[in-house]
């Protein structure tokens, strides 16, 4: 599926470079943001604030940053889950005449109807973070998602092997049906326990999909689990929100800590609960990378230049079409080296560090 991966710093690298001129933010409405009109317009949509605190704050911060140094107009919106509103948001921007559309899909189908209607109108196209299946989108901007859940299932490994638990019941919550991601996802871990499986080393617990990422259908999803099966010894989350959710039921329980928990995106909540020991990894993306990048190739086409960093392949497994890609290297945390987000910048001791979390803060080497 991968025929090239990019040198995270030489991503960096490049999108530093792409940035030259430093524009200044004189638009005041909505999450517009300046530039010189003699280059063409960026519209980017982001799909929801619900599902990954990235989406509502992480995201539109690093994406506008990035627009505004290079002094390039861009127009970020939000979904908000609704595909009727992520369509008439970029029917805006194709009507606004933006020259790039950036989008990251709800579902393939919403997706790939926003991205005909862009390629109609001769608007680059960017799928960034989720691959739009059978969308022909230009480029990809994401991680390896492949490597995410394999970072997620040996985690799961380790913490369940550091609990010495003979032929553990491992549950699995995996993510949207219709995000290609959750897939990816899905295809990682399970190349790490389907061995397991297969050994008799592990049974294979309950395994179920999550709507939309929906935090709320999680809990009531593996509360049904648990109730099913008292047995379960780990559960495979396929993000920090989904893994809350489980740690919520099982604290209900008296299980929490008792039964490792993984997770994805090293939110605040999720870097909290591996600190107090109720959740065993989670997977850090280093997303002002992947906005850095996202936002460098896009500048090279608002401004009609051939972009240079997409030097990576990936195959729609819909439409086996070659997609332009640039993926980044996702980093495992534990409660050993949850200091290392914090040193990235990505989350602040502020955030991280309070109430009962400070002492454990001191513990972790954050200082």
């Amino acid at each position: 599926m991968r025929k090239g991966l990019f040198a995270l710093a030489a991503v960096g690298l490049v999108a530093a470079g792409s940035m030259a001129a430093c524009g200044k933010d004189d638009n005041k409405s909505g999450g517009t943001t300046g530039g010189s009109s003699s280059v063409g317009k960026v519209g980017v949509i982001l799909p929801d604030t619900a599902s990954s605190q990235r989406w509502g704050t992480d995201d539109p911060k690093y994406l506008k940053a990035a627009f505004d140094a290079a002094g390039v107009q861009a127009d970020i919106q939000n979904a908000q889950g609704d595909k009727s509103q992520f369509q008439t948001i970029a029917e805006g921007m194709i009507s606004s005449g933006v020259k790039v559309l950036m989008i990251v899909n709800l579902d393939s189908g919403t997706g790939k109807a926003v991205l005909d209607k862009a390629k109609a109108a001769g608007i680059a196209t960017v799928d960034y973070d989720r691959l739009t299946l059978n969308g022909g989108a230009d480029y990809y901007v994401s991680f390896d998602n492949v490597k995410v859940g394999e970072l997620q299932g040996k985690g799961l490994i380790d913490c369940l092997t550091a609990k010495k638990y003979t032929k553990p019941v491992v549950a699995e919550l995996n993510g949207s049906p219709t995000d290609n991601n959750a897939t990816l996802f899905a295809q990682g871990y399970n190349s790490q326990l389907d061995p397991k499986y297969a050994s008799g080393e592990y049974t294979k617990g309950p395994n179920q999909s999550v709507p939309d990422w929906d935090n709320a259908q999680a809990g009531t999803i593996f509360e049904q689990m648990l109730t099913q099966n008292k047995n379960i010894k780990g559960v495979l989350a396929a993000n920090d929100g989904l893994g809350n959710a489980a740690i919520q039921v099982l604290k209900k329980n008296k299980l929490n800590g008792q039964v490792p928990v993984t997770g994805q995106d090293a939110t605040v909540q999720g870097l909290q609960n591996i600190l107090v020991g109720d959740q065993c990894m989670t997977v850090y993306k280093a997303i002002k990378q992947e906005a850095d990048a996202a936002a460098a190739l896009a500048i090279s086409l608002a401004k009609g230049e051939a972009p240079t960093t997409a030097t990576g392949t990936v195959t729609d497994p819909e439409s086996k079409k070659e997609v332009k890609s640039v993926l980044l290297t996702p980093k495992s945390i534990t409660k050993a080296n949850v200091k290392d987000v914090v040193a990235d910048g990505f989350v602040t001791k502020d955030q991280l560090c309070t109430g009962e979390y400070a002492k454990l803060c001191t513990e972790a080497g954050i200082s």
